[in-house]
């Protein structure tokens, strides 16, 4: 079942075309990776989905409901049953990790909101780091405080925009291992952006490689290992 759908999309930045009559969909409870370089339309698909960004051409479906149609916001993001998870990941550093976790429950007005902060602290072993700030705690630390924040919602759809850019090899070989047991665990469908095929492999049921606002191939792991596209099997020699 296709929880996303981006149809007929076309988007511009300041008189430039980053998507032109872009059609792609995404799978229920999917982990699915986009991969490109910098610039190749990545972080904007995110932001489309996201609401952050309406296209100007096109629409945008989220479990069937138009979300985003020929430019204008149909519903907003914080209506869309999402979390976005940000390359510097935005955390309020004069906020402690107990507030920012608890700050979207406090928005919306939600019930037992100590109860749910302190599951997502023991469910990502954070509850002695409750009362820190973040410049207090370690880079793997922030990155799950960040996801423990999204997660706390319970969107039914998390985006990550290349969340383990800042961390050192045997952190993102950490932090991986917590992502792939997110999706089993909260019944997530999971669109991840990164510029590393070897992230993208070790995470993805689903694999979509883009270049310059196009999509070159898509499929499983072993599909795109296997892809005879020109510019795929170039990508994978770096």
């Amino acid at each position: 079942m296709q929880i996303i759908q981006l149809q007929n999309i076309d988007f511009s930045y300041s008189g430039k075309a980053v998507l032109e009559d872009f059609n792609i969909s995404f799978e229920k409870n999917s982990l699915t990776c986009l991969l490109g370089s910098s610039a190749c339309g990545k972080t904007t698909i995110l932001r489309i989905i996201a609401g952050f960004e309406a296209p100007q051409k096109g629409s945008v479906l989220i479990e069937n409901k138009k979300v985003s149609a020929q430019g204008k916001i149909i519903i907003p993001p914080h209506k869309r049953n999402l979390a976005y998870i940000f390359q510097d990941l935005a955390l309020w550093p004069h906020f402690s990790v107990y507030k920012n976790i608890a700050f979207g429950l406090q928005e919306r007005k939600a019930k037992n909101i100590k109860e749910k902060v302190f599951e997502m602290l023991d469910f990502f072993n954070l509850s002695e780091h409750a009362n820190k700030f973040p410049h207090q705690l370690s880079g793997g630390q922030k990155q799950l405080t960040a996801i423990a924040r999204a997660l706390v919602l319970r969107p039914r759809i998390l985006l990550m925009d290349e969340p383990l850019n800042n961390l050192d090899v045997k952190l993102k070989h950490k932090m991986l291992e917590h992502i792939i047991r997110l999706k089993e665990k909260f019944e997530l469908s999971i669109l991840y952006v990164s510029h590393d095929h070897k992230e993208a492999f070790t995470l993805a049921d689903n694999v979509i490689v883009l270049n310059k606002g196009k999509i070159e191939a898509e499929g499983t792991v072993a599909d795109i290992k296997n892809a005879k596209n020109e510019f795929v099997q170039y990508f994978l020699e770096y």
